[in-house]
């Protein structure tokens, strides 16, 4: 059963989970987002034409505004965040600021709201540290050591779940949080490894792999994604907890993923390799009984559809991408 009716504030949400999550809610619930429009997915769709959908440009830091928009709202998704190896580097005071204080902002303001249903913190897999195998939700986490610049996201984006569940804890907010395992799918933008591998498959272009190859990641396609998140919307068993979303069936090395890409897209592009400048996850697989069990969820597209889809949809809109960063 959808939510239907209700008033869903997105931060973050012209991104490629946001709007992906969207447009399953548009025709039945009025979204509001608020984007500074950074990965922007959204705009030059046909989603954001969409009646019951209001597009705020804004700052996730701009409390009065974040508190505006959240008044009338019965859902909040927050998803707004700096993520990404080289948005991360790039400025690690930036990444501090808008996760710590930008979360804060959110949930203070869905705390002075009334009628706030459910809120939804996005979070990492990075909080499970470099060696991550099967990991459940009450798994220790792991940070590397201060001045390890990688790791400033996955301590901001921990420090937020505390946050979270500390408003749950003392105030009631019906807080849920999420730790999302590699997502990809049609509408990706930015520079994760999917896109830049896709992108310069179909361009006849070099891939090029940081590293040796040998890192292990677990692919989840968004529509499990978003599939997860509905059932956490709806859901009273995921108030106040944390759940792993991710696909542990879907699991292969960095290099095995870019000569996947290259025969599912026909392509005879090389695959280099170019030394690692950042410290590196070298795996990161998850258990994800927890949802199956409180939420009835569990992913269902295996990773050879996944990306047929995905390189389809960007073979179709291939004139007008750019070539992104290496992955």
């Amino acid at each position: 059963m959808a939510l239907s009716g209700k008033k869903v504030f997105m931060t973050g949400g012209a991104g490629f989970i946001g709007t992906s999550l969207a447009r399953r809610l548009v025709d039945e619930n009025e979204i509001v987002i608020l984007d500074n429009l950074h990965r922007d997915s959204l705009t030059g769709t046909e989603l954001a034409e969409h009646p019951n959908l209001r597009l705020v440009q804004g700052d996730v830091l701009d409390l009065p505004l974040v508190r505006e928009l959240t008044e009338p709202a019965t859902h909040v998704v927050h998803m707004a965040a700096i993520a990404g190896v080289d948005k991360v580097l790039e400025s690690r005071v930036r990444t501090m600021r808008v996760n710590l204080i930008g979360t804060y902002n959110v949930l203070e303001a869905a705390a002075e709201a009334d009628g706030i249903e459910r809120l939804v913190d996005f979070s990492t897999s990075e909080v499970f540290g470099t060696h991550a195998y099967k990991v459940e939700e009450t798994h220790v986490t792991t940070q590397g050591s201060v001045g390890e610049a990688r790791w400033t996201y996955a301590v901001s984006k921990l420090a937020g779940e505390y946050l979270a569940h500390s408003y749950f804890d003392e105030f009631g907010l019906p807080a849920v949080s999420v730790r999302p395992f590699n997502v990809y799918g049609p509408g990706q933008v930015g520079s994760g490894a999917i896109h830049h591998f896709t992108v310069r498959a179909l361009a006849g272009e070099e891939l090029v792999i940081h590293g040796d190859g040998a890192q292990i990641r677990a692919w989840c396609y968004v529509d499990d994604v978003v599939e997860a998140l509905l059932a956490i919307l709806e859901r009273d068993e995921a108030v106040g907890q944390v759940f792993n979303v991710g696909n542990p069936r879907s699991v292969v090395t960095v290099f095995d993923l870019a000569a996947r890409i290259c025969r599912l897209a026909g392509s005879e592009s090389e695959i280099v390799f170019r030394p690692l400048h950042y410290t590196d996850v070298e795996m990161r697989i998850p258990n994800v009984d927890k949802a199956l069990k409180l939420l009835d969820w569990e992913p269902r597209i295996d990773l050879d559809e996944g990306l047929a889809r995905t390189i389809g949809w960007y073979r179709e809109r291939r004139p007008v991408q750019s070539l992104a960063p290496s992955a």
